[in-house]
């Protein structure tokens, strides 16, 4: 199994630069298989520790069974394996040599354990008090008649659903790090943690573990005010929540 860094890396490689399964492989040094199952995975809570058992026949291919019960997940149901079809296709693709009983007994529990961890997921949106969330939306104004678009910078705390915003003309980093500033001076002081997204005001990349290259300007103005910047997965603004409500 992948260290979380690189299973977020494969995501970003996929949803944020588009790439195609067989160039997610080779980035990351993984077979077509594990990039496939990271890059189209829907549901990225932690999975519920399975029960340790012995399958001393079975052992060797469980991972490829894992990840076509996995698959199923987001299939039809009618277009989904059978536990006869799984049989076949360790026989034909991996040489498999132990009875379909074994590959149905294991199965069998194994998707209704599936169900059950399924069932016992959440995600946690909480955020302690002192955690603010900051993002940019958009307004329009009227100006001299006209409409002109501007952006504002919303920073909230989930916690006692407080807000400060401020508008800025674009989303660049002196216009990014002055809005901040502005949004300190409001609320009289300046939050522990912040979390962002990963805008290019602040980020200059996502690395392959996951780590974040920050510009140099957003560097030496988060260690000035001495706050913690958070980063959410790419195209994870779910993982802020309460933000993104308010920036509509």
């Amino acid at each position: 199994m992948l260290k979380v860094p690189q299973q977020q890396y494969i995501r970003y490689l996929r949803e944020i630069d588009g790439c195609g399964i067989q160039e997610i492989a080779e980035r990351v040094g993984v077979n077509w298989r594990t990039a496939k199952k990271y890059a189209d995975r829907d549901d990225w809570n932690s999975p519920v520790e399975r029960r340790k058992g012995s399958h001393p026949v079975l052992g060797p291919f469980l991972e490829a069974v894992d990840t076509w019960i996995e698959e199923d997940e987001r299939m039809p149901r009618k277009q989904r394996h059978t536990a006869r079809h799984i049989f076949h296709r360790l026989q034909n693709e991996y040489g498999f040599k132990g009875g379909e009983r074994t590959v149905s007994d294991y199965v069998s529990k194994r998707r209704k354990q599936m169900a059950l961890e399924r069932a016992e997921r959440f995600e946690r949106l909480e955020h302690p008090g002192g955690e603010a969330q900051a993002d940019f939306g958009t307004v329009y104004i009227v100006k001299s008649g006209e409409l002109v678009e501007r952006k504002v910078l919303t920073v909230s705390f989930p916690y006692s659903n407080a807000a400060f915003a401020f508008p800025v003309p674009k989303e660049n980093t002196e216009c990014f790090l002055e809005a901040l500033k502005r949004v300190f001076e409001q609320m009289g002081g300046v939050p522990k943690k912040i979390w962002f997204d990963n805008l290019s005001a602040a980020v200059v990349s996502v690395l392959a573990d996951g780590d974040r290259t920050l510009t140099e300007a957003f560097a030496r103005f988060s260690a000035h005010y001495r706050f913690k910047s958070l980063f959410c997965n790419p195209r994870s603004g779910n993982e802020k929540g309460n933000e993104k409500q308010m920036v509509m």
